[in-house]
């Protein structure tokens, strides 16, 4: 057995403990939290950095299965899905060699601690460079267990539109950069713009994430964006879910 099928089989051999915090995604409509996305943090909370600077290679196959398990292990001990909410969990597609196969740990996590399948998004960034197919066979194969699929950092990388037009994902996540200073920047307007028409047109739901002004969220929610993640409406909460404060307009 190769040393990525071993890792997967047994999640084991990533050798620094690790645990989560928890970002929520808002829906800014009803007030209500669409999901809690989990990120990798030190086990007294240090940031991600300090845990992904361990992965290399040899190990990242074993880290990706332990971040799923872990971060399903400790939603559920919070009860996230009581109030409805998804759990979001980033995967690396070069850590999946058969997706099948490579699931098992995840749903052995989800049957001992009663986590719903259904209530689960796995995002994955388009920044590192793709295997297409390989990716594909990835996405196909989550959305067929009921998962819900997403595009992280969406128009920062290597997929983008190619990509969308071999399979559509649930969600799409706008990528910060667009997001930053859209307040001042006509022509970042423009491209979220005709960016969100498109994704409707295909019934993808987008999700801006990186908003850290209130101008920024008044212009997100002016070009009918309703589900927002950053700074200004939470910040990552270290094993804990944190209450999100959407600011209200100003007069």
């Amino acid at each position: 057995m190769s040393i990525g099928c071993q890792g997967c089989h047994d999640g084991i051999g990533f050798p620094l403990p690790f645990s989560m915090a928890f970002q929520p995604i808002v829906d800014v409509v009803s007030g209500t939290t669409f999901a809690h996305e989990a990120l990798a943090r030190g086990i007294n909370g240090e940031g991600a950095y300090t845990v992904l600077s361990a992965v290399d290679n040899a190990n990242r196959y074993a880290f990706d299965q332990q971040c799923r398990v872990k971060a399903i292990e400790l939603a559920a001990k919070l009860g996230l899905p009581d109030d409805g909410a998804y759990l979001s969990i980033n995967f690396i597609p070069s850590a999946v060699y058969e997706p099948r196969a490579c699931i098992r740990l995840t749903l052995d996590a989800a049957r001992r601690t009663g986590f719903p399948l259904d209530r689960m998004i796995f995002e994955f960034t388009e920044v590192e460079k793709l295997d297409t197919v390989h990716l594909l066979n990835i996405l196909k194969t989550y959305k067929a267990i009921g998962f819900k699929t997403a595009i992280d950092d969406f128009g920062a990388g290597y997929a983008g539109l190619q990509l969308l037009a071999q399979f559509q994902p649930d969600i799409v996540k706008i990528d910060m950069d667009l997001v930053r200073g859209i307040d001042a920047s006509p022509v970042r307007r423009s491209i979220l713009r005709h960016s969100l028409r498109l994704l409707e047109e295909l019934a993808i739901t987008p999700i801006c994430e990186g908003v850290e002004t209130a101008d920024e969220l008044r212009v997100l929610q002016d070009l009918g964006v309703r589900l927002i993640q950053g700074y200004l409406l939470a910040k990552p909460s270290f094993e804990s879910l944190a209450t999100p404060i959407i600011p209200k307009p100003s007069v």
